[in-house]
């Protein structure tokens, strides 16, 4: 047995878990920041078979797509001189990690 833990946009989570219910897998949805933009994020959490892992991830991967942002940053120029441009970052994607699971039970 497996855990998959995929972080996604919060813009691609709604897809992502619609498409993996559609192929009977069971997710539950948290949300969460990110780092890197302090956008919203959300974690899916997937218990599922080992051999319906790889199809996991291609689902995730299909329903998960990157896109170019263009985001406020700020440079120091000078002591108290600060100037801001736009700059062009991807977002969007996954991030999946895939934990072994000893034991299982559903309650």
């Amino acid at each position: 047995m497996k855990l998959i833990l995929a972080i996604v946009s919060n813009d691609d989570s709604s897809s992502v878990s619609t498409a993996l219910n559609k192929e009977n897998y069971q997710v539950t949805r948290l949300a969460t920041t990110g780092g890197f933009l302090r956008a919203g994020n959300t974690t899916l959490i997937i218990g599922t078979e080992d051999k319906k892992v790889k199809r996991a991830i291609e689902i995730i991967g299909s329903e998960s797509k990157r896109r170019t942002e263009i985001v406020p940053s700020t440079a120091a120029y000078d002591i108290g001189r600060f100037a801001s441009f736009p700059v062009e970052v991807q977002v969007g994607g996954a991030t999946i990690f895939v934990l072994n699971v000893e034991e299982f039970y559903k309650l």
